[in-house]
């Protein structure tokens, strides 16, 4: 059995498996694509390959396997921190609108993960319509999540603004999440006006969700040592 100090270790590989395995996937499609000679896919219409081109090829096993990974991952550090937070050993919501902040943090991340693993499977060579509507799904999913966990974290740290973990945490996310919407904003226009563009736009974006993955290792992290109860509102 572990011990209070390394308990957190049962949950904390969460994000980090999802960062890991999201990032090895792009990367290994971004080096199949290049390393084969930067070939052009049948779904592919400018020079520079989407991820969904090399992901719609003989990769899509992989892409399947990597999204479905990363989504589910993704999804369950919400919930362990939701768990953490209720149970008291991450800092509490005092109010119920922090509550329903941090409930519909955890429903966005379960409707951009739907959206994630949707879009793998329906590639953008067989089915181009319904692979551009999971795109949005997730897209607008993760964003929805990120708002919600960031506006929860930021009426946390009002409560204890002596802890300086917290304003780390929503600033961190505040900062990875406003760049990466705006550059899905770009993106949007790019995908229909300028194609090569959208596709650095899109594997730039996609790489940067890595590191918005791994601010929740940081968060799951400050439950180390504390036991179950440990942190209240009168903290």
């Amino acid at each position: 059995m572990l011990s209070l100090r390394h308990q957190y270790l049962r949950y904390i590989w969460l994000p980090l498996a999802a960062a890991f395995m999201w990032f090895s996937t792009l990367l290994a499609m971004l080096l199949t694509w290049v390393c084969t000679g930067r070939p052009k896919y049948v779904s592919q219409e400018g020079t520079i390959a989407y991820i969904s081109d090399v992901g719609a090829d003989i990769l899509k096993p992989l892409f399947v396997t990597g999204c479905a990974i990363t989504a589910v991952g993704f999804f369950l550090s919400l919930v362990v921190e939701r768990y953490l937070r209720h149970s008291g050993r991450l800092m509490p919501n005092m109010r119920m609108r922090e509550r329903v902040l941090g409930t519909l943090a955890v429903l966005g991340s379960f409707i951009g993960g739907c959206g994630l693993i949707l879009l793998s499977v329906f590639d953008t060579k067989r089915f181009p319509s319904l692979h551009r509507v999971f795109l949005l799904v997730f897209m607008l999913g993760v964003a929805v999540s990120a708002i919600f966990t960031i506006v929860e974290y930021r009426w946390i740290s009002k409560d204890f603004v002596q802890v300086r973990k917290l304003k780390i945490a929503y600033t961190a996310k505040a900062i990875i999440a406003t760049l990466l919407i705006l550059l899905s904003f770009a993106f949007g226009v790019a995908l229909y006006k300028a194609i090569d563009v959208g596709a650095i736009l899109e594997w730039t974006i996609s790489f940067g969700f890595t590191l918005y993955l791994l601010t929740f290792f940081y968060d799951l992290r400050q439950s180390r040592g504390v036991e179950k109860g440990e942190l209240t509102g009168s903290e």
